[in-house]
């Protein structure tokens, strides 16, 4: 028997490595207002396109344009803007200050800050989402004090959360924040089954999942789909590729399916990309698919295309694994300025206030931490007790959590 070719495996490999020259010319940019906005009630088999381009309502020149543009008025807008400016201005205090110190470890949003704020104003009061470690504008667009965000993170007397979680894995039922959980993937289906509940029992409520573009590799992603297809759960899927994992580029995950948003395709449920820089785009996609979802018309797959600037986090170094120009090279530019231009040529807004909406963001964000590091930070002042570690475990506390607390002399 004649001996056959040697068999190969085939590995992704990025578009260019550190010290390359960047180059996204093979990203596909539709023009911006070109992507038809489907009705709600679509058969998801009748927009199967919409996973392969990309939704965008800002044009080059700031403008809003196309179907899915004028979902949101200007002050709703800069509000808004305000939004990412001060998610901006907190991550650079923070970074700091783990530089510092205060805080084990923090993670940034740079470039990501739409994708976030504009959602959150999409949803209704109720709604829970599940969200990665990268979701932190839904708490700021959602009126979540930034105090007790770095209470969190200082893990200091007043962290609302006792200590128990990692810096910047926040938790809070009444602002629908699921607790994070450092195992992505795993919020991606619980997602799908608190939106079942929320079914099951007759309520209103809708739910959210998120997931990066490394996390979709996990099992639990393709779970997911497989519940929110079957059951028509009310729940939105979203996927955020910023193009990078921890170390690996999206290629890795994504495979041969040729976008992320194509695998909701298989499943039979509507799936969507949007320019993840534009916040009109974002918001009004996480619009259409909330009221897909209170319709009783089933889950929507969402695949934000941005790009995460920063460092994966601060134990992360970027520059090993991809060239330091590429952020700027990015195609979809920067979220915050953006809709600044857009706030601009519309008149309602000018550089001159920004400069100044800038500074006062700044001012709140450092009275904030002031105001948070008179409780403690990381090495200095004061701990969460010894004795919550106990606490809030069960209903009733066992009688070998008793011992044990006696043990500890708390």
């Amino acid at each position: 028997m004649a001996e056959g070719p040697r068999l190969s495996l085939h590995v992704p490999e990025p578009e260019v490595r550190p010290g390359g020259t960047p180059d996204f010319s093979k990203v596909p940019i539709p023009r911006a207002g070109s992507v038809a906005r489907p009705p709600v009630d679509v058969d998801p088999r009748d927009i199967r396109d919409l996973a392969y381009s990309i939704i965008r309502v800002l044009d080059r020149e700031g403008n809003a344009v196309g179907p899915w543009a004028g979902s949101l008025t200007d002050d709703e807008l800069l509000e808004g803007l305000r939004h990412m400016m001060t998610l901006r201005a907190f991550d650079a205090r923070m970074q700091i200050a783990q530089r510092q110190g205060k805080t084990s470890f923090y993670m940034q949003h740079m470039g990501e800050e739409a994708v976030s704020c504009a959602f959150r104003r999409a949803l209704e009061p109720g709604d829970m989402n599940f969200p990665t470690y990268r979701q932190a504008g839904l708490l700021i667009a959602g009126g979540y004090p930034m105090v007790e965000m770095m209470n969190q993170i200082f893990s200091n007397a007043a962290d609302p959360l006792k200590g128990r979680q990692l810096p910047i894995m926040y938790s809070s039922k009444e602002h629908g924040f699921f607790s994070i959980s450092g195992n992505l993937g795993t919020q991606f289906v619980q997602a799908v089954g608190w939106a079942m509940a929320s079914a099951i029992s007759n309520d209103t409520k809708i739910a959210a999942g998120w997931i990066g573009d490394g996390s979709t590799a996990e099992s639990d992603f393709h779970a997911a789909l497989v519940f929110a297809s079957t059951y028509r759960a009310p729940v939105i899927l979203n996927i955020v590729n910023n193009q990078w994992a921890i170390s690996t580029f999206q290629g890795i995950a994504r495979g041969g399916s040729g976008t992320f948003a194509a695998r909701g395709l298989g499943f039979g449920i509507p799936a969507l990309r949007v320019d993840g820089n534009d916040y009109l785009a974002v918001h009004a996609v996480a619009k259409w698919a909330a009221e897909r979802a209170r319709k009783n018309l089933g889950s929507t797959l969402i695949e934000y295309v941005t790009y995460r600037v920063g460092a994966h986090s601060t134990s992360d170094d970027p520059s090993a694994y991809r060239p330091k120009e590429e952020s700027e090279a990015w195609p979809l530019g920067d979220p915050v300025i953006r809709l600044k231009n857009h706030l601009i040529g519309k008149g309602v807004w000018s550089e001159e206030r920004h400069r100044q909406a800038e500074a006062e963001v700044m001012d709140g964000v450092i009275a904030a931490q002031k105001e948070a590091e008179s409780h403690g930070t990381l090495h200095s002042g004061g701990k969460p007790s010894v004795r919550d570690m106990f606490e809030g475990v069960y209903a009733e506390m066992p009688p070998h959590l008793r011992r044990q607390r006696q043990q500890a002399g708390v």
